[in-house]
Formats: C-alpha cells, structure tokens, sequence
C-alpha cells in the first residue's frame, strides 16, 4: 500500500492529537517537520521520530521527500501557507477554520485547481461515522424543521484576558476569538445537512480586544430553521438536535460526537402499549478520532480528487462565508481583511 509523506507545520497540542490519529492509518507516513527554530524542530522530530527537519517553510515545499502537508499554525497564515505548498505541487490538509475569510479560501481553491492538487478543511467531526450515521437516518425524522446546536467551552485563556494579558486565542492579529475557535464546529455540519442558509441574524459579545467571546446566531433556509449558540466565555452542556416532522436525532456533543439517538415522534396517548423509545443509532470505533479526517485527506489523494465529497470546497467556502457575515454584524475586523471582497 503506497504511503503518504506527510510534512507537519505546527507544533501544538493540536498536532500531536491529529498525529496519534493519523498512524492508525498505514498510509500515512511522518517525514518532516516545519518550526521556525532548529531547537523547536529537533525537540518535535526527537519526540515522534520524524526523519528530516526545516526551519525554512519554501524549503519543505520544494523538497521531494514529502508528498502532503497538514497545516496547524495560527489562523491568519493557512492560506499563505497552503498557497505556497500547493504551488509546489503539495497536497494540503488545513486545520480549521480554514483561513481568515473567504478571500482566502477562495485564492486556496483556485490553487488547488491550477496546481492540480488536493486541498480539505480539517473539520473532523463531519468524517466520522457517527456523522454518517445522522446522514443515514436523517430520512426517518420525516422533513425537518429546525437544527439547533450549541458549543460553549470557558476558556483557560480567559483567565489570562481578565488579568490583562492577551494570549493567542482572543487575539485579532491571529484571526482568533470564539466564532473562528469554536463557532465553526456548529455551523460545518449544518452547511453539510442543508446547505446555504437565506437569512443569517447573529448577536454577541466583543471582547476590548476586538475578538468575540460569546455569539447566538439564527438562520433561515426554506423549510426550517437554524439557531447555533458557541462561547469561550461560558459553558454549556446542551446537546445538538435535528428536530423533524416525524421525530429527532440528537447528538451529545458537536465537536466529539461520541452518542447519536434517534427519536421517533411521540404519537397521542392511545393506550394502546408504550411509547417507542429513542434509539442508539451510534457507531462505535476502535479508531481515534482523528483518524478518520486524514483517512479521508489520503483517500482523496489517492483516487486523484481534489477535494471531499463531505468536507469540500463548497462546503469550506459557504462556512468561511457565514463566519464572515457573522463577524460583520458583529463588527469583528482583522487584520487579514484588508481587501477583501
């Protein structure tokens, strides 16, 4: 089975989950390492023997000894980044979100078609197969109605902000704050289920930074409704839930869904015999889950696709748009949208 060299940019705790995942795939293959300090690189490649080390990012895409990149660096660099490996004939796998807005995304997409090249969003949850177990019973719910998911994760860094130190995730040099963090995960799957929404109403808190800590958004397609709630300023236990005519999936958590039940629609006390009771439809796995995203990035590349059918282009770009309208209404600006379109 041919491998996949993988190059890595980025060195956070984020990178290590997605690597764990990824070796549970034995095509994937751990070549080298980008850090913009030797130190930095050696100490990563040390810790997962990783052969080959750049501190010079054109070097690592011009090199022949990767095949494909995975992107985890701050948010205002993923499309400069992914532009630059793609140019050289890369495949890029890039973290959420997956660039600054939709400018970017769309230059990421044009050099994905020019350079003949796969390009995807790292946005797990949509890959794994409790994900496709909603897209397989979606239809038992009868026509649906409304989609409400909720994603409110207080922040340690939080703690930081109220003392008066900005750290990366609230600030907007970074293209960071909670709509970028967190907000996506809510809003991915519904753009996945239903596509572009008509109408979009967001409120929410900006922090003096110039970053959102906490936002409510409404959406309207043609035949339901959408409500989404994500915050780095407070918690929340609310599961998301898929309302239909005919019954409900509900998921426990949108980031890691881990349970899925389907509820059949309460028909009027006949008595007649008990109500039917919801229903696990769960798929349990011995992979991590973030295994399946890089399983899906390698099968892209090796069918000689440029993109997911689940996590496309399309799909990133209504996303990216969204989060766009959403932060205009809002008034959250950032540096990486000086023209913008």
């Amino acid at each position: 089975m041919r491998k996949v060299r993988f190059g890595i940019i980025g060195t956070n705790f984020i990178t290590e989950w997605v690597i764990a995942g990824a070796k549970q795939d034995n095509r994937f293959e751990l070549a080298a390492i980008y850090s913009r300090t030797q130190e930095k690189a050696d100490e990563f490649a040390a810790k997962y023997q990783i052969p080959h080390t750049f501190t010079s990012l054109e070097e690592m895409a011009k090199s022949s000894l990767i095949d494909a990149v995975y992107i985890a660096s701050p948010n205002y660099l993923h499309a400069s980044q992914a532009i630059l490996c793609m140019k050289h004939g890369k495949h890029v796998l890039c973290e959420k979100p997956f660039a600054s807005n939709a400018r970017e995304v769309r230059e990421m997409i044009a050099a994905s078609k020019q350079y003949n090249v796969a390009l995807m969003e790292a946005m797990k949850p949509t890959l794994t197969p409790n994900f496709r177990s909603i897209l397989t019973n979606i239809g038992r719910i009868g026509t649906v109605r409304n989609y409400f998911s909720s994603f409110c994760q207080y922040s340690s860094r939080y703690d930081k902000y109220k003392e008066g130190i900005i750290l990366n995730a609230f600030n907007p040099e970074l293209s960071n704050g909670a709509i970028m963090d967190i907000g996506v995960y809510t809003i991915y799957p519904m753009v996945v289920l239903f596509g572009r929404p008509k109408e979009i109403k967001a409120t929410g808190i900006v922090l003096s930074s110039g970053t959102d800590g906490h936002g409510a958004v409404s959406f309207l397609y043609d035949k339901l409704t959408a409500s989404i709630l994500y915050s780095k300023i407070a918690n929340s236990y609310l599961p998301t839930e898929i309302q239909g005519e005919e019954g409900n999936i509900t998921l426990d958590k949108i980031n890691i869904i881990s349970k899925v039940t389907y509820s059949p629609r309460l028909a009027p006390s006949s008595g007649k015999g008990p109500s039917p009771e919801p229903e696990d439809i769960s798929v349990a796995t011995p992979q991590d889950e973030y295994y399946y995203e890089v399983a899906e990035f390698i099968d892209v590349i090796q069918a000689g696709k440029r993109e997911s059918a689940i996590n496309s282009h399309e799909n990133s770009l209504i996303t990216i748009e969204i989060v766009d309208e959403i932060r205009r209404q809002l008034n959250i600006t950032y540096p990486a949208d000086k023209n913008q379109q």
